[in-house]
């Protein structure tokens, strides 16, 4: 039991961490483009290893089979809608952040 513990915290360290860098790549970020992929990364991958943890702390297999379930909408919606954002944007014409751009 003592194992589950420990890991379940290790991974939901591990995804605070995630989520935490990507709100300050949020704020940091150049542009709309590397903007776009801190969040991917903060949905991808800090809010699969956030469930995760919480998949070893569940009570029951009703529980499980609902993070599991939120987990697959998650690895498909994610990705796809971070896709099409950019391809939105970049078929817009809002343009890439350059070294030495005046902008930031």
């Amino acid at each position: 039991m003592i194992v589950l513990e420990i890991a379940s915290g290790v991974l939901l360290a591990a995804g605070a961490l995630f989520v935490i860098s990507g709100g300050v790549g949020l704020l940091r970020f150049p542009d709309f483009y590397t903007r776009t992929h801190a969040a991917g990364l903060t949905d991808s991958a800090g809010a699969g290893l956030i469930l995760l943890g919480l998949l070893l702390q569940g009570a029951g297999w009703e529980t499980a089979v609902r993070l599991l379930i939120i987990m697959l909408f998650l690895a498909l919606t994610s990705p796809t809608s971070t896709h099409i954002l950019a391809h939105a944007a970049r078929r817009d014409g809002v343009p890439v952040w350059r070294e030495g751009d005046p902008r930031r």
